[in-house]
């Protein structure tokens, strides 16, 4: 049955405060140790010693290893950092995002994206912005990550960050070179997708993967092969600059006034990231690499968000009234997956490494965000543009609600 919602009604949920998880860093105290120290040529550094965890890419329980002592380096040493950057789908952003931000920072950055200059997906967002990154002192080049080493030259690199492969196969022949190449820190950005389903959500480190998941064997290589490595897991995201819907989906509906179908209950808890908060963390790991070494992030915000709640929030954001409709996709006879850009389950996972092992924050806030989002989608000329809505007409149909015209 159609229901409208008011904006009013959005729904978000907070991570639970650090002083509730049972992780070993809550068994000691809370005061921390600093060393600082500055060098002739102005370049300042310091050290903080305090308690963390150590998570394992291949354990299968909530539990972290207890790590009585890491030592957190934060140093205006400037890094030269290499971006492997695929060339399409919702990561794309997150090494554009990234290599903003480290320049922003002050370090060097070359960003390599995968296929050819040329070619008609670099006249897509975010590849039709690097001029921003060039802008900003950056350097873009392309090619197959295969030949890396040939692609980048004599150039050398303190890191790597892969923002490409999903499995071994595409991820080693970057990782040997790396290696070979003497590179001191690589990272990876893997998927919150490679989780089992759990009946306890969020997940958070540590938790069950699926060992069959191509991001496991390349978490498990670099862990291998890398004294100090870490890997990112993000799950949805926003930004200006992404090429994967995923708010846009809701405003295709609510400026047409069309019925929004979700799937399910809608109450179903998923985390939808700012590509900005995902960045900062990257950075974070780059400024303080001994603490980052031998870590799995999620690489996602600090809040969920319904599904029925992120239809409320754009439709807020848009300034406009949302109808929204829940369907049993078996008995309609669609395939979720495809009339929806989200999973339909609790999907969920919280940072909490992030934020007691690199001390990183959060610093968007959904609602705002889907405002500048908003703003954007009308600017661009979205809100005028010709969709079809073949799936959702097939849905509305079976559930006999009728469409304006």
């Amino acid at each position: 049955m159609a229901t409208l919602a008011s904006s009013s009604s959005s729904l978000l949920f907070s991570s639970l405060p650090s002083s509730k998880l049972s992780s070993p860093h809550s068994l000691f105290s809370s005061p921390r140790f600093s060393l600082s120290s500055s060098s002739s040529y102005s370049q300042s550094s310091s050290l903080s010693i305090s308690p963390s965890f150590v998570s394992c890419p291949t354990s299968s329980s909530r539990r972290f290893s207890a790590s009585p002592f890491t030592v957190r380096a934060s140093a205006a040493e400037k890094k030269k950092v290499l971006i492997v950057n695929t060339n399409s789908g919702g990561h794309a952003v997150i090494g554009f995002y990234f290599a903003k931000e480290l320049l922003g920072s002050g370090h060097e950055v070359t960003i390599f994206t995968v296929g050819e200059e040329g070619s008609d997906k670099m006249k897509k967002p975010p590849f039709n912005r690097f001029s921003e990154i060039v802008s900003a002192g950056g350097k873009t080049v392309w090619g197959d990550p295969a030949e890396v080493g040939k692609v980048v030259g004599g150039a050398t690199f303190d890191v790597v960050l892969d923002n490409n492969g999903k499995d071994l196969g595409a991820v080693s022949p970057v990782a040997d070179w790396a290696k070979s190449a003497g590179v001191k820190q690589f990272l990876f950005i893997s998927s919150a997708g490679i989780y089992k389903p759990t009946d306890e959500p969020p997940h958070v480190e540590g938790d069950v993967v699926k060992a069959d998941a191509g991001h496991v064997g390349v978490e498990k290589y670099i862990a291998e092969n890398f004294s100090n490595w870490a890997s990112f897991r993000p799950q949805y995201m926003i930004g200006s600059g992404n090429n994967k819907d995923c708010e846009e989906w809701f405003f295709d509906r609510i400026v047409r006034k069309r019925p929004v179908p979700i799937p399910g209950s809608g109450m179903q808890l998923t985390n939808i990231s700012h590509v900005k908060d995902l960045s900062s963390m990257l950075t974070l790991a780059v400024e303080n690499p001994e603490a980052a070494a031998g870590n799995i992030f999620n690489c996602v915000s600090d809040r969920a968000v319904t599904l029925d709640g992120m239809a409320k929030l754009c439709a807020q954001a848009a300034g406009l009234p949302v109808e929204i409709v829940h369907y049993d996709p078996k008995a309609v006879g669609v395939d979720a997956k495809k009339a929806f850009p989200f999973r339909n389950m609790h999907f969920y996972a919280e940072p909490r490494a992030a934020k007691d092992i690199l001390g990183w924050q959060a610093a968007t806030n959904l609602p705002e965000d889907l405002k500048e989002r908003y703003d954007e989608y009308v600017k661009i000329g979205r809100d005028k543009k010709n969709i079809k809505f073949e799936l959702d007409d097939k849905i509305l149909e079976s559930l006999k609600v009728p469409v304006t015209a």
